[in-house]
């Protein structure tokens, strides 16, 4: 059956000469495959730049149930970006993002809170003129609240270290090992009161940034099998060093 559906691109790959499977989330299907065809030469029906990390589409396609990979008949953009396919910085989150969504989102059943969440702080990004080095950091936190592990945030001067295989604050180091320092502790606790709109008044050094970053890469280890390395780590990292 042909259905219209909004989404947002986790991933491509190139396939053949001329066509690429699609991981799109979407608000009506969760995660879904799309086999998109000519993109590629004079003839080429659709653009490649659609398909650049966390673009936000509409697509119309033919689904049929349990089918691992659906045909794709029209596509484009619905809320074109404008900022972030030429900012730097805002490229290298939504490509790290895109790796991290990719990973994580595999259900095939609709949640319409979570794509509302994804699509509204992408244009929140996107309209954002500056004070975006945090959003990323921001969006990971938020976003463990619709894979079932946000934190619970009693944080106070006797529970200030974020104990991340329960999923809440102490006073101390117990007997295992995966606790934030006490630095990202008091830096998880300010993004856990912060919104997108306020991201402005949120001051996180650059130095605990990247500390925080890397134990919120094993806290998503430790809750998401099969979670792995994260490649564009790297690369985002170098972005926002220089």
């Amino acid at each position: 059956m042909l259905h219209t559906v909004r989404g947002v691109v986790l991933h491509h790959i190139r396939y053949k000469e001329s066509s690429a499977i699609v991981y799109v989330y979407t608000d009506l299907f969760g995660r879904q495959a799309y086999l998109v065809n000519n993109i590629k030469g004079k003839k080429a029906k659709f653009r490649s730049n659609l398909f650049q990390p966390l673009s936000l589409l509409e697509i119309e396609a033919y689904h049929k149930e349990r089918s691992e990979l659906q045909r794709l008949k029209e596509i484009q953009n619905y809320i074109p970006y404008r900022s972030i396919p030429i900012d730097p910085y805002k490229r290298g989150q939504a490509m790290f993002l895109a790796e991290i969504l990719y990973k994580v989102l595999r259900e095939e059943d609709p949640n319409p809170n979570l794509f509302h969440f994804l699509e509204h702080s992408l244009q929140l990004l996107d309209i954002a003129e500056e004070h975006t080095v945090n959003f990323h950091l921001l969006f990971l936190v938020q976003l463990t609240r619709y894979l079932g592990f946000y934190p619970d945030n009693q944080y106070g001067e006797d529970r200030n270290l974020f104990d991340m295989r329960n999923g809440h604050f102490k006073d101390a180091i117990s007997l295992h090992p995966d606790f934030f320092d006490q630095a990202c502790s008091t830096a998880l606790n300010l993004l856990l009161n912060a919104t997108f709109e306020s991201l402005d008044k949120l001051k996180i050094n650059q130095e605990v940034r990247g500390r925080f970053l890397e134990y919120l890469m094993d806290f998503y280890r430790l809750h998401m099998s099969s979670f792995g390395k994260v490649k564009s780590l790297a690369v985002l990292n170098e972005i926002f060093r220089e």
